[in-house]
């Protein structure tokens, strides 16, 4: 942690001697087009750019329309429940219940498919990982677009489910009713091939573009840990999607042709769809996951001004989580038939995955101690994720328990556990990225006061929506159901008036960050003192990110770096003139050191 006398020292230093400042140099911002251009030249150089920001910003605003979407169905659902009679979503109590079904199952495929998945990696790794390089692009620029128009083409087919007969078969697509029922299928399961294929295309250009594009002096142990967690988190997407693909294809080919794959009449088997379907869906818990821990691994460094304790474990552990997502599928069927042995080994393997897990809560907590904690915006939404996604991962604990997980199966203790896992976790940490990264992304600050005014109202709305699930769970409410006994009903209540208060902090932190790009005050290039290599370039960046390539340093030794008044913001102190006062102006040459 640097010490008061230390930045006293640094600021004398950079006023007897200014060339010892290192400012990044300023040039023509990727958000704007050259004069001249016409507006639909503009649309034109966006649709099918290959800057690996401006793709970036669009994956940015498609998932956080489909954000809305699946919200939206959330919130349908939730005001359902409110008295437990099926009656606000259709005239009789057999069209309310019909439309529920619709409702719950388009809001976690939507959220699933079309968010949470996408999310960190689409959007804020497409923007800052070549930049962490200190890159001028992914490895595959026409790749990436390519990636983002099938996310474009799997989104369509999702809303056109929407516009039709709908989906109600729950977000798993589960046979045998998924081969049966009338609603729409055949739509949204290419919908979710198409984004497959999107999500492979990702995955594969952040491993080559990690492998092949870092600079020299940016040894593995020298990256910073959001590539870990981006670089694991490929390895699962390019290895785990194409079962999922695999599966669907199966699935288009029962429904359409009945060859009797999954239907036991024919001779298949409807528990081989779901030994298919969990093989990648729960190493996706982990797509959805492992970048949000990957966020937290750079934000809370950054605001306690002290270096990441244990890099090297937090690194292994990102791996490690890769590899025993693989492993652990089947601790979704313990009440399906599984062999006791089976369940045994799952069920211990489930266990197993939850140490690398630890190892991450404790680096960081680890962290913290005796660190200088700047409660700014992001670093709220770290320490909100700390207090939910540890709530999820011990709630895990008691699924992965055979006896305990009989009870509790297909409970809303599932519900909870599953939503402070991928909604306290994901969602909250995607929250931190996006006010973290904001200012380098657009070149504006947003209002800190109004900003962490949201991020309370998350926080207290999440709890009050999510927690009273546990209890519901554990005195026996089914998920699923419309309808429900009068002893559940103030629970079901608390956590719709949890929605509200949730769906108030989304919405004001939304028009926070929005406001900013009207009226927010010009951005520094450093304006929370990061280390790593984004934050060597000018806010908002150029379409090359770097106009000088700058100089590979440690990515959480922040000795160097002091506020700066005349800036607004932080900057690095070159410590030694025999170091050289500026970073070296050509490229450096690749590594795969």
């Amino acid at each position: 942690m640097i010490s008061q006398s230390r930045e006293h020292s640094l600021l004398e230093a950079i006023a007897a001697d200014p060339s010892r400042k290192v400012t990044p140099p300023v040039g023509p911002s990727y958000l704007t087009n050259p004069p001249g251009t016409g507006f639909w030249q503009g649309v034109m150089s966006w649709v099918f750019t290959l800057d690996h920001k401006r793709i970036g910003v669009m994956y940015l605003c498609g998932i956080m329309f489909a954000f809305l979407l699946g919200g939206l169905q959330a919130g349908l659902v939730r005001f359902e429940l409110w008295d437990g009679t099926p009656n606000l979503l259709g005239q009789t109590e057999q069209q309310a219940q019909d439309a529920y079904n619709q409702a719950f199952t388009l809001h976690g495929a939507i959220m699933t498919f079309l968010f949470i998945i996408p999310s960190i990696p689409a959007a804020l790794g497409n923007i800052f990982l070549p930049m962490m390089l200190g890159a001028k692009d992914v490895a595959f620029p026409r790749m990436n677009l390519a990636s983002f128009h099938l996310w474009c083409g799997g989104a369509m087919f999702f809303v056109a489910t929407l516009l039709t007969t709908g989906l109600d078969t729950g977000w798993t697509f589960y046979t045998p009713y998924s081969t049966t029922t009338s609603t729409n299928v055949i739509l949204a399961t290419m919908g979710v091939f198409i984004l497959g294929f999107s999500s492979i295309f990702t995955g594969l250009n952040f491993v080559v573009t990690v492998n092949t594009m870092r600079p020299k002096g940016m040894t593995w142990f020298k990256m910073p840990l959001f590539l870990w967690g981006i670089y694991s988190t490929a390895i699962i997407q390019v290895l785990a999607t194409p079962v999922l693909a695999i599966t669907l294809v199966l699935l288009l080919c029962e429904r359409t042709m009945g060859i009797g794959i999954f239907d036991p009449a024919r001779g298949g088997d409807p528990v081989l769809y779901q030994h298919f379907f969990w093989f990648y869906s729960h190493p996706a818990v982990y797509i959805m996951i492992l970048p949000a821990m990957a966020i937290i691994s750079e934000v809370i460094p950054v605001f306690c001004r002290k270096h990441i304790f244990g890099y090297s474990f937090i690194a292994y552990s990102s791996v490690a989580i890769a590899l025993l997502g693989f492993l652990v599928w089947g601790h979704h069927m313990f009440t399906s038939t599984e062999s006791k042995l089976a369940a045994v080994i799952f069920s211990a393997l489930t266990f197993s995955v939850s140490i690398p897990s630890g190892i991450k809560v404790f680096n960081w907590l680890t962290t913290m101690y005796k660190g200088s904690i700047r409660l700014a915006t992001p670093m709220c939404y770290a320490l909100s994720f700390l207090f939910l996604f540890t709530i999820g991962g011990l709630t895990g604990l008691f699924l992965g328990a055979l006896a305990v997980d009989v009870h509790l199966h297909d409970t809303y203790f599932v519900v909870a556990h599953f939503h402070y896992v991928m909604m306290g976790g994901t969602l909250i940490a995607f929250l931190a990225g996006v006010h973290y990264w904001w200012p380098k992304a657009f070149g504006v600050m947003y209002n800190e006061l109004w900003a962490r005014v949201a991020c309370l109202l998350v926080f207290v709305g999440f709890n009050l929506t999510f927690f009273p699930q546990f209890i519901l769970g554990t005195q026996g409410m089914p998920r699923r159901y419309a309808g429900y006994k009068d002893e559940f009903q103030f629970f079901h209540q608390l956590s719709t008036s949890g929605f509200v208060v949730l769906g108030l902090g989304l919405f004001l932190a939304a028009g926070v960050l929005i406001a900013s790009l009207f009226n927010g005050r010009k951005a520094p290039a450093n304006p929370w003192g990061a280390a790593t290599l984004e934050w060597k370039c000018c806010s908002p960046p150029t379409h090359h990110n770097f106009i000088e390539q700058p100089w590979v340093g440690e990515p959480y030794v922040y000795d160097d770096f002091v506020f700066d008044p005349d800036e607004g913001g932080y900057v690095e102190v070159i410590p030694d003139l025999s170091r050289g006062a500026k970073p070296a102006k050509q490229p450096a040459e690749p590594t795969t050191v």
